[in-house]
């Protein structure tokens, strides 16, 4: 049972009588009552990457913080791929450091290869990433969490959320601590009752074999939240010195790399990478997998948990695509200081003699000494459907709820509910209404929206093809998408500010130029675009126009442009994106302000939806459950049609 705390007894009373501490000596409870209370402004539960980034946020929005992490060994721990960003997560990483977040600015300090994925493709789909020396990763958040003077960093377990009048008024350690705040941000992760299995072997611990929190999980379900059980996995960590790399693809990264951060000076950021290396599974490998799929906890009925979709472990690929005579594997290594290196795209859970086998049955990997052995995960979460769009939990006034925990999957996604639910537990503890991001506005608005509008039956990972508006929410413009956002909440400086509104008006002041400039026909020019593939002109043209050519780029015709000014890359950047695809862009823009018609009708809270005649009986049990703030996200929750918002758009307009 929850303890709601009375005036009338300490709450160390309390507390030493519901843990059984009484007769723990005189530093917990004796006849003078050592009052083991203290407070706080926030108090952030767990210390992964959406941990860090909510208590950084609070901490710099001036709020005191207590950060309690199951071990701080483990602050920030990659207790899988040791990378950040890639597909879409590349762009929740920029969208981060936008709004004044943490991630980008580490990662830029700690990568040791870098690369723009998707460059075949068009510029809204390219994303960075970077592997990352995991271990400096994780000392180096650790130190900017343990430098900033309003965070406390400590080591417990938390057992119990304190409620007083139904809201959230702090947590108790294991140890019967009591810690009070005006806000708790849940960042737990996959440590809930967790379990490890490698084969028919369970372990009742969290990632890495690291402790679990059994107790927290049932107060949770004691508190009526809805509770899911999700499984992840991870691959076998493997020697180096026991690899032969001739017999693989290397793998470089870019030169020269591109940081994450805004922030960073491009001058001095590259640096000697690491190599990466291309390998396959082969007939052998599916062979030893086939006849070892009863032994797999997966498919021994051992895992309740649903897995995740499009991390599949490497037995669901064999089943589920047979055809397929081999899959890519990503041989990655985990920092410069280990020999531990991380088989990517080979997640399973086997016997560990199994996984050694089928292993070195792998092109390069025959001789290779296993020094982990891959594990599934699984863990309780809650249903997201349970928060508002600030990532509040709506049967609970105070309590924030980010990362894995909310049905997610990976770093990136964590870390960016993290900011949000940090900036919201904040401004919850001033007085002041959150921030919500919309869909138009970031990926992080996608993702957050359709967590808590949609929910999710399986871990969601974010992609590009989830957000419609995807051409303006280019990773290139999150700095000029998002800044004034963290600006005005208080995380980015003035001083930033100041550079993102002058790229601002460089990149519209250049497009309008070339917009206007006319160059003439000449026999050079001629010359030009035929060596480019590209059709002659034979009466003068708007530069802008051959920007728009598919074959042609804003830099390539700078020697028919004498009036051209000294840019920036990044502006440069801008300039040729917004010219090439304005006409998409302006189509996109038409259709986000018809998203934003239907966003700003409000849907009042005390709506009485199963008296609304004309709505089916589906929508009506979806709508009340979900509760709505407006009619643009009632017409994205699962089961509601246009015509049920049709209804509820005459009820909102005769109601008014």
């Amino acid at each position: 049972m929850i303890v709601q705390l009375s005036a009338q007894k300490s709450t160390s009373f309390v507390y030493a009588s519901l843990y059984g501490l009484e007769s723990c000596g005189a530093g917990w409870y004796n006849a003078g009552m050592i009052n083991m209370e203290d407070s706080y402004d926030i108090v952030i539960v767990g210390a992964g990457h959406a941990g860090c980034e909510a208590a950084l946020a609070c901490a710099r929005l001036g709020r005191r913080v207590a950060v309690f992490a199951l071990s701080l060994d483990c602050v920030a721990l990659m207790p899988c791929n040791p990378s950040i960003g890639g597909t879409s997560k590349g762009h929740l990483v920029r969208e981060i450091d936008a709004l004044g977040g943490e991630m980008a600015r580490v990662i830029d300090r700690t990568y040791i290869q870098s690369r723009m994925l998707n460059l075949a493709k068009g510029p809204a789909v390219y994303s960075l990433r970077a592997q990352a020396d995991k271990y400096r990763y994780s000392e180096l958040m650790k130190r900017t969490l343990e430098a900033h003077p309003n965070v406390s960093l400590m080591q417990a377990e938390i057992v119990d959320v304190l409620l007083e009048g139904g809201a959230a008024a702090g947590v108790v350690t294991e140890y019967g601590r009591v810690v009070r705040a005006r806000g708790v941000v849940l960042a737990v992760g996959t440590y809930l009752r967790s379990r490890c299995l490698v084969g028919d072997v369970v372990s009742e611990t969290g990632p890495n074999g690291l402790r679990n929190s059994a107790r927290l999980a049932r107060r949770l379900a004691e508190m009526g939240v809805v509770m899911r059980r999700f499984k992840t996995g991870t691959p076998a960590r493997v020697n180096a010195n026991t690899l032969d790399f001739s017999k693989m693809e290397v793998q470089h990264g870019d030169e020269p790399p591109t940081p994450y951060s805004f922030g960073t000076d491009k001058r001095g950021f590259a640096r000697e990478q690491v190599p990466c290396w291309l390998t396959y599974t082969s007939e052998a490998t599916h062979e030893i997998i086939r006849a070892n799929l009863h032994r797999s906890p997966m498919y021994s009925g051992v895992i309740e948990g649903t897995g995740t979709r499009y991390c599949p472990s490497i037995e669901d690929k064999v089943v589920r695509f047979a055809d397929k005579q081999r899959h890519q594997l990503f041989i990655e290594p985990e920092g410069e200081g280990t020999c531990e290196m991380y088989v990517a795209g080979m997640s399973t859970s086997l016997p560990e003699d199994v996984q050694t086998a089928m292993y070195r049955t792998v092109p390069g990997l025959e001789n290779c000494l296993i020094m982990r052995p891959g594990y599934a995960i699984e863990y309780d979460c809650l249903d997201p459907a349970q928060l508002e769009l600030s990532l509040a939990f709506k049967a609970v006034p105070g309590l924030f709820v980010a990362g894995q925990f909310n049905g997610s999957s990976g770093y990136e996604e964590a870390a960016a509910q993290g900011l949000m639910a940090g900036i919201n537990a904040a401004l919850y503890a001033a007085g002041k209404p959150p921030v919500i991001l919309r869909r138009s506005d970031a990926y992080i608005g996608v993702l957050i929206d359709d967590l808590c509008t949609k929910g999710t039956n399986e871990p969601y990972r974010m992609m590009t093809s989830r957000a419609e508006y995807r051409l303006l929410l280019r990773q290139d413009n999150a700095d000029l998408r998002l800044s004034r956002i963290g600006h005005g909440v208080g995380l980015v400086s003035d001083e930033v500010m100041r550079g993102v509104e002058d790229k601002r008006r460089a990149v519209e002041s250049e497009t309008a130029r070339i917009e206007a400039l006319t160059v003439a026909p000449s026999p050079r020019l001629d010359e030009f675009l035929r060596g480019r593939q590209s059709s002659a002109v034979t009466t003068g043209v708007k530069l802008a126009d051959l920007v728009r050519r598919p074959e042609l780029t804003y830099d390539a015709l700078a020697e028919f442009d004498s009036a051209r000014p000294e840019l920036d890359d990044d502006v440069r950047e801008q300039v040729n994106i917004c010219c090439k695809y304005d006409g998409y862009i302006r189509r996109q823009m038409s259709q986000v302000a018809e998203s934003l018609r239907l966003e700003s009708l409000a849907i009042p809270a005390d709506t009485d939806y199963s008296g609304l005649h004309g709505l089916r009986i589906e929508a009506r049990q979806k709508l009340a459950a979900i509760r709505p703030q407006n009619v643009g996200q009632a017409s994205r929750v699962s089961g509601v049609s246009p015509a049920d918002i049709s209804v509820l758009l005459i009820h909102l307009k005769y109601r008014t």
